[in-house]
């Protein structure tokens, strides 16, 4: 099917909607990891971790893995062969990538529920207005588009194309959804400097079928994403979010987890009703060095059978799981451990992404 970029033609307005990430998947979409320098010295464990990633996903859903081509196929097969992975519930799709972070480069989907019709919501992709490798990850939404059979929007506004990525926003699959002033209107963070609050308001709900945006104040510390909201603060049910915080005072991240706290205990949903604000903790401050890395048990991933919880080694571990336990009762709720994930500066959700069915 042809991709579609009319303003007019906004999927919003045709009845789609970004549904919820615990609603039924078709499947997730990851990559296979390669670019070795985003994990200096630690690379020879990112493979293991996501071959266990996937082995807790598919006896709930299907994964649609990316690999680059024959050689890196054979690799991913053999790996996940070893941690033993069912491969008949894999699917390698051949697209070469420059990073492993899907939330972020891949194409957001959409359905229409009177009759359960889907579409792809492509937004651009400028590698966090940071890094200069994306000249494959921009082509994503293009491979998506012919494997899936899907028509493909590609949002604009203000004569330009909308950068956002998968990360920057999350959705209670009603109508309202959350984001953060420091990722999508701060002048520094380079997506769409010509837009403003209400523009970014409109663009969410002509392509996502959004009527409620809560925006959030700042991300955490050690995030290069420049605010991304999931690691901060998540919907758990249509009126349910958690929020991580911390007690403690001297850490960077005590100010913004409070105000993000104290605005969402004043936010309502779409229909002006107040949400549920259960608290997270956070794990301990961890570094690479001197560099301050974004390890939050809000990086979660609900797939249709389990909920995929980054754990650190850190005493607050099992209060994070008891909490998403409570949040999720009819999944199981499995600690993945992300001590050298996170050195890619991401964990679960950052290199995730759902595929509804």
């Amino acid at each position: 099917m042809t991709a579609r970029r009319r303003a007019d033609e906004a999927p919003g307005a045709q009845g789609f909607r970004m549904p919820a990430e615990w609603e039924p998947h078709a499947a997730t979409w990851l990559a296979w990891p390669h670019k070795r320098s985003d994990w200096p010295g630690r690379f020879a464990c990112i493979p293991w971790v996501v071959a266990e990633i996937v082995r807790k996903l598919v006896p709930g859903e299907r994964v649609r893995l990316l690999v680059s081509g024959p050689r890196q196929a054979a690799e991913a097969r053999a790996v996940l062969r070893r941690a033993h992975v069912e491969l008949r519930a894999v699917d390698l799709v051949r697209a070469r990538t420059d990073r492993f972070w899907t939330r972020d480069s891949l194409p957001t989907v959409v359905r229409r529920d009177r009759d359960g019709a889907r579409a792809l919501v492509n937004w651009r992709f400028n590698a966090w207005a940071k890094y200069d490798d994306w000249r494959h990850d921009v082509r994503l939404g293009a491979v998506v588009e012919r494997y899936l059979g899907l028509s493909r929007f590609e949002p604009r506004a203000g004569g330009r194309r909308v950068v956002l990525e998968g990360g920057a926003i999350d959705v209670n699959g009603r109508g309202t959804l959350l984001t953060t002033e420091e990722c999508l209107l701060s002048p520094v963070q380079a997506r769409n400097p010509h837009l403003r609050r209400r523009d970014v308001e409109r663009v969410l709900g002509a392509w996502l079928g959004v009527r409620k945006v809560v925006w959030l104040g700042h991300g955490i510390a050690g995030d290069d994403t420049h605010g991304h909201v999931d690691d901060l603060a998540r919907f758990v049910g249509p009126r349910s979010v958690v929020v991580a915080g911390t007690d403690d005072r001297s850490d960077a991240n005590h100010e913004p987890l409070r105000d993000a706290f104290e605005r969402l205990r004043r936010a309502t949903d779409q229909d002006g009703r107040p949400l549920r604000v259960v608290r997270l903790p956070m794990p301990a401050p961890l570094h690479y060095g001197a560099q301050r890395l974004p390890g939050s048990y809000a990086n979660f991933y609900v797939a249709n059978r389990v909920v995929l919880v980054p754990t650190f080694n850190d005493p607050a571990d099992r209060r994070a799981l008891e909490i998403l336990a409570r949040c999720f009762p009819g999944r199981e709720v499995v600690g993945i451990h992300a001590g050298d994930l996170v050195l890619g500066l991401g964990t679960l959700h950052c290199m995730t992404q759902q595929e509804p069915a």
